[in-house]
Protein backbone atom coordinates (compact mmCIF):
# COMPACT_ATOMS: atom_id res chain seq x y z
CA UNK A 1 0.00 0.00 0.00
CA UNK A 2 1.19 3.44 -0.65
CA UNK A 3 2.22 5.63 2.31
CA UNK A 4 0.27 8.65 1.69
CA UNK A 5 -3.10 7.01 1.66
CA UNK A 6 -2.34 4.84 4.81
CA UNK A 7 -1.14 8.03 6.34
CA UNK A 8 -4.54 9.81 5.76
CA UNK A 9 -6.49 6.86 6.28
CA UNK A 10 -4.90 6.68 10.07
CA UNK A 11 -5.30 10.89 9.98
CA UNK A 12 -9.17 10.45 9.70
CA UNK A 13 -9.36 7.57 11.99
CA UNK A 14 -7.89 10.08 14.89
CA UNK A 15 -10.07 12.34 13.94
CA UNK A 16 -12.92 10.53 14.74
CA UNK A 17 -11.48 9.57 17.92
CA UNK A 18 -10.67 13.39 19.03
CA UNK A 19 -14.07 14.04 17.84
CA UNK A 20 -16.15 11.14 20.30
CA UNK A 21 -13.56 11.78 22.90
CA UNK A 22 -13.91 15.78 23.59
CA UNK A 23 -17.98 16.09 21.82
CA UNK A 24 -18.57 12.56 23.64
CA UNK A 25 -19.13 14.08 26.84
CA UNK A 26 -20.91 17.19 25.94
CA UNK A 27 -23.23 14.94 23.42
CA UNK A 28 -23.68 12.59 26.63
CA UNK A 29 -24.35 16.21 29.14
CA UNK A 30 -26.89 17.07 26.57
CA UNK A 31 -28.49 13.82 26.32
CA UNK A 32 -28.92 13.77 30.50
CA UNK A 33 -29.97 17.68 30.87
CA UNK A 34 -33.80 16.64 31.09
CA UNK A 35 -33.77 13.05 33.00
CA UNK A 36 -30.61 13.56 35.15
CA UNK A 37 -31.04 17.44 36.49
CA UNK A 38 -33.33 17.65 39.65
CA UNK A 39 -34.31 21.42 38.84
CA UNK A 40 -33.35 24.34 36.40
CA UNK A 41 -30.43 25.33 38.59
CA UNK A 42 -28.63 22.07 38.33
CA UNK A 43 -29.42 22.13 34.28
CA UNK A 44 -27.61 25.10 34.16
CA UNK A 45 -24.91 24.00 36.20
CA UNK A 46 -24.94 20.77 33.24
CA UNK A 47 -25.01 23.40 29.95
CA UNK A 48 -22.46 25.72 31.74
CA UNK A 49 -19.60 22.42 32.36
CA UNK A 50 -20.13 22.47 28.34
CA UNK A 51 -20.57 25.83 27.30
CA UNK A 52 -17.04 26.92 27.15
CA UNK A 53 -16.07 23.87 24.60
CA UNK A 54 -18.96 22.49 23.02
CA UNK A 55 -18.87 24.32 19.39
CA UNK A 56 -15.10 23.60 19.51
CA UNK A 57 -15.98 20.00 20.01
CA UNK A 58 -17.69 20.01 16.77
CA UNK A 59 -14.38 21.50 14.47
CA UNK A 60 -13.08 17.70 14.99
CA UNK A 61 -16.61 16.62 13.02
CA UNK A 62 -16.28 18.98 10.53
CA UNK A 63 -12.94 18.47 9.85
CA UNK A 64 -13.05 14.20 9.71
CA UNK A 65 -15.69 14.73 7.29
CA UNK A 66 -13.25 17.18 5.30
CA UNK A 67 -10.40 15.18 5.07
CA UNK A 68 -12.53 12.32 3.79
CA UNK A 69 -13.81 14.25 1.13
CA UNK A 70 -10.25 15.62 0.19
CA UNK A 71 -8.64 12.35 0.99
CA UNK A 72 -10.83 9.76 -0.45
CA UNK A 73 -13.46 11.27 -1.76
CA UNK A 74 -14.93 7.79 -3.34
CA UNK A 75 -15.17 6.62 0.08
CA UNK A 76 -17.01 10.09 0.50
CA UNK A 77 -19.30 9.81 -2.38
CA UNK A 78 -20.39 6.37 -1.53
CA UNK A 79 -20.90 6.84 1.91
CA UNK A 80 -22.65 9.65 2.26
CA UNK A 81 -24.87 9.00 -0.79
CA UNK A 82 -25.70 5.62 0.96
CA UNK A 83 -26.41 7.33 4.36
CA UNK A 84 -28.16 10.09 2.62
CA UNK A 85 -31.71 10.62 4.80
CA UNK A 86 -30.39 9.49 8.58
CA UNK A 87 -27.13 12.32 7.57
CA UNK A 88 -30.41 14.74 7.13
CA UNK A 89 -31.81 13.89 10.02
CA UNK A 90 -28.01 14.75 11.82
CA UNK A 91 -28.02 17.72 10.07
CA UNK A 92 -31.02 18.87 11.53
CA UNK A 93 -30.10 17.74 14.85
CA UNK A 94 -27.07 19.90 14.87
CA UNK A 95 -28.44 22.91 13.86
CA UNK A 96 -31.93 22.42 16.88
CA UNK A 97 -28.82 21.65 19.50
CA UNK A 98 -26.98 24.80 18.65
CA UNK A 99 -29.96 26.90 18.93
CA UNK A 100 -30.71 25.37 21.88
CA UNK A 101 -27.98 26.38 23.02
CA UNK A 102 -28.43 29.92 22.78
CA UNK A 103 -32.06 30.32 22.72
CA UNK A 104 -32.60 27.94 26.10
CA UNK A 105 -31.31 30.85 28.37
CA UNK A 106 -33.71 33.56 27.01
CA UNK A 107 -36.65 31.28 26.87
CA UNK A 108 -39.64 33.68 28.63
CA UNK A 109 -41.43 31.05 29.95
CA UNK A 110 -41.35 27.57 31.36
CA UNK A 111 -42.88 26.23 27.97
CA UNK A 112 -40.51 27.76 25.69
CA UNK A 113 -37.53 26.46 28.39
CA UNK A 114 -38.87 22.64 28.33
CA UNK A 115 -38.76 23.03 24.56
CA UNK A 116 -35.48 23.85 23.61
CA UNK A 117 -34.55 21.55 26.51
CA UNK A 118 -36.27 18.46 24.60
CA UNK A 119 -34.79 20.26 21.21
CA UNK A 120 -30.92 20.29 22.78
CA UNK A 121 -31.32 16.27 24.62
CA UNK A 122 -32.93 15.04 21.37
CA UNK A 123 -30.40 16.70 19.11
CA UNK A 124 -27.94 15.19 21.55
CA UNK A 125 -29.78 11.67 20.98
CA UNK A 126 -30.24 11.88 17.37
CA UNK A 127 -26.37 13.13 16.37
CA UNK A 128 -24.90 10.71 18.47
CA UNK A 129 -26.69 7.66 17.38
CA UNK A 130 -26.39 8.75 13.59
CA UNK A 131 -22.59 8.97 13.89
CA UNK A 132 -22.12 5.95 15.51
CA UNK A 133 -24.10 4.37 12.54
CA UNK A 134 -22.09 6.14 10.28
CA UNK A 135 -18.82 5.23 11.99
CA UNK A 136 -20.36 1.22 12.20
CA UNK A 137 -21.41 1.11 8.27
CA UNK A 138 -17.90 2.20 7.08
CA UNK A 139 -16.15 -0.65 9.57
CA UNK A 140 -19.20 -3.45 8.88
CA UNK A 141 -19.85 -2.36 5.11
CA UNK A 142 -22.79 -1.32 2.78
CA UNK A 143 -24.47 -3.12 -0.63
CA UNK A 144 -22.21 -1.25 -2.89
CA UNK A 145 -21.70 -2.75 -6.41
CA UNK A 146 -18.82 -3.02 -8.98
CA UNK A 147 -19.47 1.13 -9.23
CA UNK A 148 -19.05 2.19 -5.24
CA UNK A 149 -22.92 2.59 -5.68
CA UNK A 150 -25.49 1.59 -3.40
CA UNK A 151 -27.87 -1.09 -4.17
CA UNK A 152 -31.21 -1.20 -2.61
CA UNK A 153 -33.40 1.93 -1.10
CA UNK A 154 -32.53 4.77 1.23
CA UNK A 155 -32.29 2.14 4.10
CA UNK A 156 -30.14 -0.42 2.94
CA UNK A 157 -27.63 0.96 5.22
CA UNK A 158 -30.05 -0.42 8.31
CA UNK A 159 -28.81 -3.38 9.70
CA UNK A 160 -28.22 -4.73 13.44
CA UNK A 161 -24.29 -3.38 13.14
CA UNK A 162 -25.64 -0.19 12.31
CA UNK A 163 -27.79 -0.45 15.19
CA UNK A 164 -24.89 -1.63 17.38
CA UNK A 165 -22.42 1.32 16.02
CA UNK A 166 -25.28 4.01 17.16
CA UNK A 167 -26.08 2.43 20.76
CA UNK A 168 -22.07 1.92 20.94
CA UNK A 169 -21.62 6.12 20.73
CA UNK A 170 -24.84 6.79 22.57
CA UNK A 171 -23.61 4.80 25.31
CA UNK A 172 -20.19 5.93 25.67
CA UNK A 173 -21.33 9.67 25.16
CA UNK A 174 -23.15 8.95 28.23
CA UNK A 175 -20.11 6.81 30.12
CA UNK A 176 -17.92 9.77 29.71
CA UNK A 177 -20.64 12.57 30.31
CA UNK A 178 -21.45 10.95 33.95
CA UNK A 179 -17.40 11.13 33.99
CA UNK A 180 -16.83 14.81 32.87
CA UNK A 181 -19.82 15.74 35.40
CA UNK A 182 -17.97 14.06 38.28
CA UNK A 183 -14.77 15.89 37.26
CA UNK A 184 -16.16 19.45 36.55
CA UNK A 185 -18.83 19.94 39.07
CA UNK A 186 -19.24 19.70 43.06
CA UNK A 187 -22.24 18.87 45.30
CA UNK A 188 -25.12 16.71 44.46
CA UNK A 189 -24.50 16.48 40.68
CA UNK A 190 -20.59 15.41 41.45
CA UNK A 191 -22.44 12.77 43.92
CA UNK A 192 -24.72 11.44 41.69
CA UNK A 193 -22.73 11.09 38.79
CA UNK A 194 -20.29 9.46 40.46
CA UNK A 195 -22.93 6.77 41.74
CA UNK A 196 -24.46 6.25 37.99
CA UNK A 197 -21.27 6.00 36.76
CA UNK A 198 -19.99 3.14 38.63
CA UNK A 199 -23.57 1.80 38.49
CA UNK A 200 -24.53 1.72 34.88
CA UNK A 201 -20.66 1.71 32.96
CA UNK A 202 -20.57 -2.26 32.42
CA UNK A 203 -24.08 -1.73 30.58
CA UNK A 204 -23.23 1.83 28.59
CA UNK A 205 -20.06 0.35 27.46
CA UNK A 206 -20.72 -3.22 26.05
CA UNK A 207 -21.92 -1.92 22.81
CA UNK A 208 -18.80 -0.17 21.57
CA UNK A 209 -16.77 -2.94 23.19
CA UNK A 210 -19.03 -5.50 21.49
CA UNK A 211 -18.56 -3.24 18.06
CA UNK A 212 -14.76 -3.81 18.12
CA UNK A 213 -15.28 -7.80 18.76
CA UNK A 214 -17.39 -7.71 15.76
CA UNK A 215 -15.43 -5.69 13.05
CA UNK A 216 -11.90 -7.41 15.16
CA UNK A 217 -13.39 -10.88 14.56
CA UNK A 218 -13.97 -10.64 11.07
CA UNK A 219 -10.54 -9.72 10.21
CA UNK A 220 -8.55 -11.24 12.71
CA UNK A 221 -5.29 -9.19 13.75
CA UNK A 222 -2.48 -10.13 16.17
CA UNK A 223 -2.09 -5.91 16.38
CA UNK A 224 -6.22 -5.23 16.84
CA UNK A 225 -6.50 -7.98 19.13
CA UNK A 226 -3.65 -6.65 21.69
CA UNK A 227 -5.20 -3.33 21.39
CA UNK A 228 -8.68 -4.55 22.60
CA UNK A 229 -7.75 -5.99 25.38
CA UNK A 230 -5.74 -2.87 26.31
CA UNK A 231 -8.98 -1.15 25.55
CA UNK A 232 -11.17 -3.90 27.68
CA UNK A 233 -8.82 -3.47 30.66
CA UNK A 234 -9.32 0.38 31.00
CA UNK A 235 -12.74 -0.05 30.67
CA UNK A 236 -12.41 -2.50 34.08
CA UNK A 237 -10.04 -0.05 35.37
CA UNK A 238 -12.50 3.33 34.77
CA UNK A 239 -15.48 1.05 36.11
CA UNK A 240 -12.96 0.39 39.42
CA UNK A 241 -11.91 4.17 39.63
CA UNK A 242 -15.48 5.10 39.31
CA UNK A 243 -16.52 3.19 42.42
CA UNK A 244 -13.60 4.04 44.07
CA UNK A 245 -14.80 8.22 43.74
CA UNK A 246 -11.26 8.40 41.75
CA UNK A 247 -12.72 10.72 39.45
CA UNK A 248 -9.59 12.03 37.60
CA UNK A 249 -8.45 7.89 36.73
CA UNK A 250 -12.11 7.12 35.18
CA UNK A 251 -12.30 9.72 33.12
CA UNK A 252 -8.73 9.15 31.81
CA UNK A 253 -9.29 5.34 31.47
CA UNK A 254 -12.82 5.84 29.69
CA UNK A 255 -10.61 8.44 26.43
CA UNK A 256 -7.97 5.07 27.15
CA UNK A 257 -11.15 2.56 26.30
CA UNK A 258 -11.82 5.11 23.26
CA UNK A 259 -9.01 4.97 21.81
CA UNK A 260 -8.51 1.34 22.08
CA UNK A 261 -11.82 0.82 20.47
CA UNK A 262 -11.32 2.93 17.97
CA UNK A 263 -7.49 1.90 17.01
CA UNK A 264 -8.70 -1.63 16.97
CA UNK A 265 -11.54 -1.43 14.44
CA UNK A 266 -9.82 0.75 12.29
CA UNK A 267 -6.78 -1.58 12.32
CA UNK A 268 -9.38 -4.83 11.46
CA UNK A 269 -11.19 -2.86 8.74
CA UNK A 270 -7.89 -1.36 6.73
CA UNK A 271 -6.93 -1.55 4.22
CA UNK A 272 -10.87 -1.02 3.10
CA UNK A 273 -12.27 2.22 3.97
CA UNK A 274 -15.84 0.97 3.25
CA UNK A 275 -16.35 -2.70 2.60
CA UNK A 276 -19.04 -4.07 0.24
CA UNK A 277 -21.16 -6.80 2.01
CA UNK A 278 -22.21 -8.18 -1.98
CA UNK A 279 -18.71 -9.05 -2.83
CA UNK A 280 -14.97 -8.12 -1.87
CA UNK A 281 -14.31 -7.31 -5.02
CA UNK A 282 -16.09 -4.37 -5.12
CA UNK A 283 -14.60 -3.29 -1.66
CA UNK A 284 -13.13 0.30 -1.63
CA UNK A 285 -9.67 0.57 -0.51
CA UNK A 286 -7.27 3.21 0.67
CA UNK A 287 -6.06 2.64 -2.97
CA UNK A 288 -8.94 2.58 -5.33
CA UNK A 289 -10.54 5.67 -3.14
CA UNK A 290 -7.88 7.70 -2.39
CA UNK A 291 -7.24 11.17 -4.05
CA UNK A 292 -3.85 11.86 -6.46
CA UNK A 293 -0.82 11.88 -4.87
CA UNK A 294 -0.27 15.48 -5.15
CA UNK A 295 -3.47 16.55 -3.09
CA UNK A 296 -2.39 14.07 -0.41
CA UNK A 297 1.10 15.72 -0.33
CA UNK A 298 -0.37 19.22 -0.09
CA UNK A 299 -3.04 18.01 2.51
CA UNK A 300 -0.04 16.46 4.86
CA UNK A 301 1.48 20.00 4.93
CA UNK A 302 -1.45 21.77 5.76
CA UNK A 303 -2.28 19.09 8.48
CA UNK A 304 1.60 19.34 9.98
CA UNK A 305 0.63 23.08 10.85
CA UNK A 306 -3.15 22.94 11.11
CA UNK A 307 -3.38 19.96 13.70
CA UNK A 308 -1.28 21.36 16.31
CA UNK A 309 -2.89 24.79 16.18
CA UNK A 310 -6.25 23.31 16.76
CA UNK A 311 -4.78 21.21 19.58
CA UNK A 312 -3.14 24.25 21.16
CA UNK A 313 -6.14 26.24 21.25
CA UNK A 314 -8.23 23.51 22.65
CA UNK A 315 -5.72 22.70 25.01
CA UNK A 316 -5.66 26.65 26.62
CA UNK A 317 -9.46 26.43 26.78
CA UNK A 318 -9.92 23.68 28.75
CA UNK A 319 -7.14 24.79 30.96
CA UNK A 320 -8.95 28.35 31.19
CA UNK A 321 -12.04 27.15 32.13
CA UNK A 322 -11.09 23.83 33.97
CA UNK A 323 -12.82 24.84 37.56
CA UNK A 324 -15.44 22.98 38.85
CA UNK A 325 -19.13 24.24 38.79
CA UNK A 326 -21.79 24.36 41.69
CA UNK A 327 -25.15 25.48 41.68
CA UNK A 328 -23.58 28.52 43.72
CA UNK A 329 -22.32 29.66 40.49
CA UNK A 330 -25.66 29.93 39.28
CA UNK A 331 -27.13 33.62 39.54
CA UNK A 332 -30.99 33.22 40.01
CA UNK A 333 -33.02 33.74 37.19
CA UNK A 334 -34.23 37.12 36.05
CA UNK A 335 -35.92 38.93 33.71
CA UNK A 336 -33.92 40.74 30.99
CA UNK A 337 -35.18 44.46 29.68
CA UNK A 338 -35.83 45.12 26.28
CA UNK A 339 -34.83 48.20 24.54
CA UNK A 340 -37.05 49.05 21.89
Amino acid sequence: MEFLPTLWFIIIAVLWAGYLFLEGFDLGVGMLLGPFARSEKQRRVLINTVGPVWDGNEVWLITAAGATFAAFPHWYASLFAAMYVPLVVVLLALIFRAVAFEYRGKAETAVTRRLWTLALSAGSLVIAFGVGTLLAVTTTGLPLNANGDRVGGPFAWLSWQAVLGGLAVVGFCLAQALAFLALKTDGDVRARSALLLARWAPVLLAPLAGWAVVVVAGNVRPAAVIVLAIGVAAALASWRSAARRAEGRAFLFLGLFLLASVAAIFTSAYPAVLPSTLDAAFDLTVSNASSTPYTLQLMSIVAAFGLPLVLGYQAWTYWVFRRRITEAHIPEAHAVTRIV
